[in-house]
């Protein structure tokens, strides 16, 4: 999707890994979240509350998953699933824009 409706933006970015990685919160009209993020090429390393979704509309990463030995290639178009109260690591290989959607009551 390119575009999101009838949405409220956070105005203050949420700043992570000295900038390396930043993102603004969207919340829809049903009280689901979104948050829009750049992340500069480096390597990141991320904890879920909840299930997430990754979305990637451009760039391209290496994404070492929960449970996972290897690291697996994603560029903009892809996505990836993270469960509630794991851990994952990213290596950002381009600027990468992206997508991540939480998924509550998981």
């Amino acid at each position: 999707m390119s575009q999101f409706n009838n949405v409220s933006v956070a105005t203050k970015a949420n700043v992570y890994f000295d900038g390396g990685v930043t993102s603004r919160t969207v919340w829809f009209a049903d009280g689901s979240k979104k948050t829009l993020g750049l992340m500069l090429p480096g390597v990141y390393e991320f904890t879920t509350d909840t299930v997430e979704i990754m979305e990637f509309t451009s760039g391209s990463l290496l994404a070492l998953l929960p449970g996972e030995t290897e690291w697996k290639p994603f560029e903009g178009g892809t996505q990836f699933e993270v469960p509630a109260h794991a851990t994952f690591k990213m290596d950002v290989k381009t600027v990468t824009d992206y997508v991540c959607s939480f998924i509550t009551g998981s």
